[in-house]
């Protein structure tokens, strides 16, 4: 579980949770996430502000003028394996993917330092269950794992200015999907028309850290059909 606990700043603890990117790991790290949010959501009087997950770390932020810090130290160390683990909530998301050259910029570049071809790389993820480990660096943009080892290939040497959105890109063991339009370094092969954030609606991501994810390959025509109804 949580292997320390390390005051960062005058109002935020960094929880860690070892060094290693493990599906284990990380869900201790969604779990205690989870365990923590629905205790914000109460009456909350500890002062807890916010909770961020990442792959092997959790960042709580507090408010320091209720000057409780060692009950919070408290809490946070006594948090038990039992307690969150019936905290955990998982969504099963199917998302449409287009490998239409169009879309799959990189594929042919994969392709060639991986040394299989396109239609194997395909196969293989879709074959993929899908695991998020966190949402981050920009609203709903998922880092999911785990991809076949033989598909690991790095980040492009240059990266691009504009990705557009709904990008499906690889780097090493993960699979991101780009929510917006944005810049990017990921090996493009695919592309969604499924938006994964929205504003304005109630639950504005449609991937949450713990996700699991079903990746189902469609055509151009399917692609245009969905994204047009999507817009």
């Amino acid at each position: 579980m949580i292997k320390n606990v390390n005051q960062i700043s005058e109002q935020a603890f960094l929880l860690d949770f070892g060094d290693e990117v493990t599906r284990e790991i990380n869900q201790n790290v969604i779990n205690t996430f989870n365990f923590i949010s629905k205790k914000m959501q109460k009456n909350n009087p500890l002062g807890l502000k916010n909770c961020v997950p990442s792959y092997n770390k959790l960042l709580i932020h507090f408010n320091p003028s209720k000057k409780n810090k060692d009950e919070l130290i408290n809490f946070l160390n006594g948090i038990e394996r039992l307690q969150t683990e019936s905290s955990v909530n998982i969504d099963e998301v199917e998302i449409p993917v287009c490998y239409d050259e169009e879309f799959a910029l990189d594929i042919k570049d994969v392709s060639k330092k991986t040394k299989i071809n396109e239609d194997l790389i395909i196969n293989s993820h879709l074959s993929t269950q899908f695991f998020v480990y966190m949402i981050g660096f920009m609203p709903g943009l998922p880092f999911m794992g785990d991809l076949e080892t033989n598909l690991n290939v790095p980040r492009l040497m240059t990266p691009r200015l504009q990705v557009p959105s709904g990008s499906v890109g690889i780097v090493d063991k993960f699979c991101v999907i780009y929510p917006n339009q944005s810049p990017g370094g990921w090996n493009i092969i695919g592309r969604t028309p499924i938006k994964l954030f929205d504003k304005n609606k109630i639950k504005a991501t449609l991937l949450n850290p713990g996700s699991k994810v079903k990746i189902c390959k469609i055509s151009k025509k399917e692609f245009l059909e969905i994204q047009k109804i999507n817009e």
